[in-house]
């Protein structure tokens, strides 16, 4: 007899034993099951597992020993034959597993969670001799009638543990079944206060009488804010609770949902340029060609690369009735991008990135599923949208580190996008004013097309650019953080009521403390970083593992009080600049000022208002912004963009300094930038002070080619990570001993270039050590058939299980 069986990728396997399982689709499911749609089956010794079927055949007589599949999750297919084709490139070419691809594509929304429920059974209705606990909990569900789920039975009994629901079981008064539990909870805020009318003890621990102190001033906090602010754990928080003296409550996030029009108003008409004219036409005749292509939208700052852009979406849109997907490199940048789909748009724009709440996030997936919506607008998870079709992909700041994924599935936005406008013989377009050094290349070579913006659109001309050389500053006695040039520009602005904006890349107060004595730093003992001090908590901080000290009187390694603050982060640049302009509004934009959720748009929005004169943050303030009213640019500190270790530092420092430079005189004024450093005549400080791109691509493309870096090589990183040091080093001295193995067998002449394995340049975070082999190769089949072989292979070796190894193929830090 014939039967139907399905081809499913499972959850939760190890790398080395993924592949795709062959399961009977039992008769009541032979008609709803199809590919693309989720499924409950039995693997291993897992009576349960979630699970997607990847393809459906028929077989006469099916293998012995074939399980069924036991559920169906979906209706209709959540995956399209093309999202499947994806999973299966980005497992061979990103060294993940077929469903980790695969549920890297679906809303957080649509998840679900295996869990259990409890019913009554005519036996728990008549049994007796049962104790009060059990009484209650048995007429609970002969009360509710229907199963309850076991979270829910639990808080609503008040029972710490499930050990009575496991006992009435046994007896078989109840009965214990699986069920599917959506995840589909709205984003809270865990908070924290003194319960009403507690009775405080006089005896706390000196932790416990630092919270409480504080909540009776404050009222309520979020534990986040709390142990920031205190550097304690939440340990001393729950301890509060079990005694009574605090309660935790949970608060509604704060929610950023963008206003949609339900109707777009009347679009007003792109008038380009000349210049921006010919790069349309240019763009408009590769959309309209029905191939798939790549091309590069290069133009300096403010030169009209969104006109362009936005011209070839009304086209998409509005002509041929196409789906367009725009990535943008941070949820920050959104909003303002947002505004303008939107307005032009209405509704047929989708939003796709994480700080949406779950909900809004699975609406807008399914609007998109539905045909609702024509255009995905978002990061780099905008490259999931499910059309069925597209017309074209925009992928704006193209060069940004953001569209690579850290986590697994380590993906580049980019490569995916080339491979869905290949499937869908559209138009890849990518934009930038700093393009990645391999887009430039590719340009260059005819891979990709070419269109090229020089000048800045309408009035407004590109800033003057001053360089603060900081080693006269100090000879003359300035020892702060602002050189003289740049404080007097901003009295100057000041006094025009123009606006400015301030970059330094490094968070907290001062950057490090050490002993001037014995010149030891004081270091995190987690990681091997050293600790940065807060002036907010007054607490040295780790900034990778969040481990916080009071600030020591004595230095913890010789006893001496002779301690030094060294370094200038934005706490600290903030503070001088308020003591030195009393009546300036200055806005501070880091990780440590936006905790609560959506505080950055709130603050640009602010900052867009003129509600503050002076805006003063990290990396999060130089790009993609556009305020007409900001005339000055200032840099504190660009040398140390320059010294990352990476071969991707200069290019970097490079688009960093162009791009905060080009948020000056965007509007209707003229705009200028000064960018301090104590090597002004450093080659790439002095490209970037006349935004000469050209010029820095001609010099580190010779460079590139002389190292054998990309574009003329792949590069990736292999890394080993575990609490034992030893074990750690042992598994990387194997893994690269094995590769030397392969390649003088069966990949004898394979060109490829290791070096290492050796310490990461952060060698220990979170008690955890770190080692990294480097890779350069040509990622072709036979080099990713040579690296998924042996990942498997030290994957399946039980001496290094306490091991986790990963590759990533060209990584933003190979450091």
């Amino acid at each position: 007899m014939t039967k139907l069986i399905a081809e499913i990728a499972v959850e939760k396997t190890a790398l080395h034993f993924d592949k795709i399982y062959d399961y009977i689709i039992p008769e009541n499911l032979l008609e709803s099951a199809q590919i693309g749609c989720r499924v409950i089956v039995p693997f291993g010794n897992s009576p349960r597992r979630q699970g997607i079927i990847v393809s459906i055949f028929e077989e006469t007589e099916a293998k012995k020993g074939l399980k069924r599949i036991k559920e169906l999750l979906d209706s209709e297919p959540v995956l399209s034959k093309e999202m499947l084709a994806m999973a299966k490139f980005m497992k061979e070419r990103y060294y993940c597993t077929f469903y980790e691809a695969c549920a890297a594509m679906l809303p957080a929304g649509l998840g679900m969670k295996l869990t259990y429920a409890y019913t009554y059974t005519q036996d728990g209705a008549e049994a007796e001799n049962l104790s009060a606990d059990e009484s209650m909990l048995i007429n609970f569900l002969i009360a509710r009638k229907k199963p309850v789920r076991h979270d829910i039975l639990l808080k609503n009994m008040g029972f710490s543990d499930d050990s009575l629901l496991i006992k009435l079981c046994k007896k078989g008064y109840i009965l214990k079944k699986e069920v599917i539990k959506k995840r589909f909870l709205e984003p809270t805020v865990k908070m924290v206060r003194i319960c009403e009318g507690a009775d405080i003890p006089e005896r706390l621990s000196p932790k416990q009488s630092e919270v409480v102190s504080l909540l009776q001033t404050a009222g309520e906090c979020s534990v986040k804010e709390l142990n920031y602010f205190l550097g304690v754990t939440s340990a001393v928080s729950d301890g509060l609770v079990k005694k009574g003296i605090c309660e935790y409550f949970e608060e509604e996030a704060p929610k950023y949902i963008p206003s949609v029009e339900s109707k777009p108003k009347q679009q007003p008409v792109i008038f380009l340029t000349d210049e921006q004219q010919k790069a349309y036409d240019d763009l408009l005749e590769r959309q309209n060609s029905g191939k798939a292509s790549v091309s590069l939208l290069y133009g300096i700052t403010g030169s009209g690369k969104t006109s362009v852009f936005m011209k070839l979406i009304d086209n998409a849109v509005d002509v041929n009735n196409g789906n367009v997907i725009v990535m943008v490199p941070e949820i920050s940048l959104t909003p303002q991008l947002l505004n303008k789909f939107t307005t032009r748009y209405g509704d047929r724009v989708a939003i796709f990135h994480s700080g949406l709440p779950i909900g809004k996030r699975l609406e807008e997936w399914k609007r998109v599923k539905n045909g609702e919506a024509k255009i995905a607008v978002g990061t780099r998870s905008a490259i999931f949208a499910p059309f069925d079709k597209i017309s074209l992909i925009v992928m704006d700041e193209e060069q940004e580190y953001t569209y690579k994924s850290s986590a697994t599935p380590r993906f580049h936005a980019r490569e995916l996008a080339k491979f869905r406008c290949a499937e869908n013989n559209c138009l890849l377009l990518l934009s930038s004013a700093t393009p990645s050094v391999e887009s430039f290349y590719f340009a260059n070579e005819g891979r990709y097309g070419l269109q090229v913006l020089k000048t800045r659109y309408g009035t407004a001309q590109l800033p003057e650019v001053i360089t603060a050389d900081m080693n006269i500053e100090q000879e003359q006695g300035n020892m702060s953080a602002y050189s003289s040039k740049l404080l007097e520009a901003i009295e100057e602005n000041l006094k025009n009521q123009k606006q400015s904006i301030i970059l330094l890349n490094r968070r907290g107060h001062n950057t490090f403390v050490s002993c001037r004595s014995c010149k030891e730093v004081i270091s995190c003992p987690n990681c091997s970083i050293s600790l940065t001090y807060h002036s907010v908590n007054h607490r040295l901080m780790c900034h990778y593992c969040g481990y916080s000290i009071p600030v020591p009187k004595k230095c913890p390694a010789c006893g001496s009080e002779k301690l030094r603050f060294g370094g200038t982060g934005t706490q600290r640049a903030e503070e001088e600049l308020s003591e030195i302009f009393p009546n300036a509004r200055v806005l501070r934009l880091d990780t440590d000022s936006t905790m609560q959720r959506f505080a950055y748009e709130k603050k640009l929005a602010q900052f867009a208002n003129g509600e503050y004169d002076i805006l003063l943050g990290t990396q999060m303030v130089a790009k993609g912004l556009d305020f007409p009213n900001v005339t000055l640019v200032g840099v504190i500190n660009a040398d140390q963009m320059l010294y990352g270790g990476d071969f991707r530092s200069y290019e970097r420092a490079f688009s960093l300094l162009t791009q905060v430079v080009g948020r000056s005189g965007r509007g209707n004024f003229e705009g200028k930038a000064i960018i301090q450093t104590y090597a002004p005549e450093n080659p790439i400080i002095a490209l970037a002070k006349s935004q000469n791109y050209d010029k820095f691509y001609n010099s580190e493309i010779k460079l590139r080619k002389a190292m054998i870096y990309p574009p003329f090589s792949d590069i990736g990183v292999v890394a080993f990570v575990g609490t034992n040091r030893n074990l750690v080093e042992k598994s990387a001295q194997h893994f690269s001993e094995l590769l030397k193995e392969k390649l003088a067998n069966e990949y004898k002449g394979m060109p490829l270039v290791i070096l290492g394995p050796a310490p990461a340049l952060v060698s220990k975070i979170s008690n955890k050590y770190r080692y990294r082999l480097i890779l350069k190769f040509r990622n072709n089949k036979a080099f990713r058939s040579l690296l998924s072989s042996l990942l498997c292979e030290l994957g399946a070796d039980r001496n290094y299980s306490e091991v986790t190894v990963y590759a990533d193929i060209n990584p933003e830090n190979i450091m």
